[in-house]
């Protein structure tokens, strides 16, 4: 029989099989007929009637549009993307031939936002980007394709302001806590394109959307600071923001007279008839399709949520809970004291860390109803957060994983775990872009023996994690067998967690 990782590895690669750039567009986007083609997307149809061109901006553009210009062939006239620096060599090297263009292809790129950080050149590829969108007639039909990463991709200050200013202001208002909402309201209100400003230049020709989402929840107006979807904010909320961190005294004179000169009162909304936004990719899609790998598998699957969030310690304490009651079930001990205790920690951990459309209660019951008989796969997804203590090196994915062996761990040595009932049981954490911070691991594994192993291998697991030095120490950990690795995805909807238990 397969062991719990190769059943792991393979609902991890299913996930992220299923919203890899090549076979999302080609389940998604067809082009019909020859007199007068129609673009199909999804089901719906937008007649070509002149021109098809192609923009993009986002970490995993490059992918989506090869796979797009094959589509769409000799209809497409011309296109532009802006992709992160590095993208086309990096995907050489790894040998992923299909995320690349053709030689002869009629798609432009232009390598930018070096660190995930607006410059010179991502300018470059967002002026050239607003110049062809301001060309167009009612007749042409854009095809935007949108990524993570892609508002740092697609940076146009409304002139006169400049991007260094611009930037100075966002760095001035991250140092001051600004959540990244709130720093995308300024970055919104200061930008030409974003905030649906492309879809109002590319007025009145036909703009349908492609977007691969990588924020919780799927908001259009969030993603890549949503450049064709109408902005829920206006100038006063920008006001607001720069009010509550004491910026509005020391703004730049450019931004000072773009904020005075806009209007207070808010605008009519503008007209967004024009525009279709499809959303392609999101990690509710490669849940479900880990799911669907998980039933294939012989496992009794569920779905927690795919918008987990929060501080990495609380939702690894989330996770052991929930691990230490799956386990109870497996040993007919479900229904007593120690589950009801358990029950009542994650409702209210749950309740703390706020999930939004996590129905809690609903989950337990589905769990209760599981029977002790089959083997158990409870997924989730989203993006944790971690707050930097030390100096090692490490990521996200891989943290969580060490914090839920480490909580495990603990939760035997005081007997709060039921009596060990012969099972076998493992988590993974891992990133859909096959990066886990500066690390060429996606994410790792861990079991309820982890903690223990590594102290006859002398490693203390604590001190790794006072240093935030996850990644050292899964690859000094029983020869680096416990990581994820991956290699590029050339993908991004956040992270993937599993927790798979079956009897021995």
């Amino acid at each position: 029989t397969m062991s719990l990782r190769e059943h792991a590895l393979s609902l991890f690669r299913g996930a992220v099989g299923t919203v890899r750039p090549a076979p999302m567009l080609k389940r998604a986007l067809k082009l019909q007929g020859d007199g007068c083609p129609q673009l199909l997307v999804k089901g719906q149809a937008f007649p070509v009637k002149r021109d098809l061109y192609l923009v993009g901006f986002g970490k995993a553009v490059l992918g989506m549009a090869a796979a797009a210009e094959e589509i769409l062939g000799d209809h497409l006239t011309r296109g532009i993307i802006n992709v992160p620096l590095g993208i086309q060599e990096s995907l050489q090297r790894a040998g992923m031939q299909e995320m690349l263009l053709k030689p002869h292809s009629k798609i432009q790129v232009i390598e930018g936002a070096r660190n995930n950080l607006p410059d010179a050149e991502a300018l470059k590829g967002a002026v050239a980007i607003q110049e062809l969108a301001e060309g167009l007639t009612a007749d042409d039909l854009l095809l935007v394709l949108i990524s993570g990463g892609g508002s740092a991709l697609l940076p146009a200050p409304i002139p006169p302001i400049l991007l260094e200013e611009k930037e100075k202001l966002t760095k001035l208002l991250a140092s001051r806590g600004a959540a990244i909402q709130e720093l995308n309201i300024v970055r919104k209100t200061l930008s030409v394109l974003k905030g649906g400003g492309l879809a109002q230049l590319a007025h009145p020709a036909r703009v349908v959307s492609l977007i691969l989402s990588d924020v919780i929840g799927d908001p259009l107006d969030i993603i890549a600071s949503g450049p064709t979807a109408a902005s829920s904010h206006s100038v006063q909320d920008c006001l607001q923001i720069l009010t509550k961190y004491n910026l509005l005294h020391n703004l730049p004179q450019s931004v000072e007279m773009i904020l005075s000169s806009s209007p207070t009162k808010p605008t009519a909304p503008e007209n967004y008839s024009h525009v279709s936004n499809i959303i392609l990719g999101s990690n509710t899609l490669a849940l479900e399709e880990a799911k669907r790998q998980a039933e294939g598998l012989g496992y009794a699957a569920l779905v927690l949520s795919a918008a987990v969030h929060g501080e990495v310690g609380r939702v690894a304490t989330l996770y052991c809970q929930l691990i230490q009651l799956v386990h109870l079930g497996f040993t007919g001990l479900g229904d007593g004291p120690l589950g009801d205790e358990l029950r009542g920690n994650l409702l209210q951990l749950a309740a703390e860390l706020q999930i939004p459309g996590l129905d809690l209660d609903k989950f337990l019951q589905a769990l209760r109803g599981l029977g002790p008989a089959r083997p158990v796969c409870v997924l989730a997804g989203g993006e944790t957060t971690v707050q930097l203590q030390g100096t090692g090196k490490g990521g996200r994915n891989q943290e969580l994983a060490l914090r839920v062996g480490l909580g495990l761990h603990r939760a035997q040595a005081t007997g709060a775990s039921s009596p060990q009932g012969r099972c076998e049981i493992l988590f993974f954490s891992g990133g859909t872009d096959g990066q886990d911070g500066p690390t060429e691991a996606a994410g790792a594994f861990c079991s309820p023996g982890l903690v223990a192993e590594a102290l006859q291998e002398g490693l203390d697991v604590e001190a790794f994690l006072r240093n935030n030095d996850s990644y050292t120490f899964f690859s000094q950990f029983q020869g680096g067998h416990h990581l994820l690795v991956t290699g590029l995805t050339g993908t991004n909807v956040m992270d993937i967690q599993a927790i798979l238990i079956r009897a021995m």
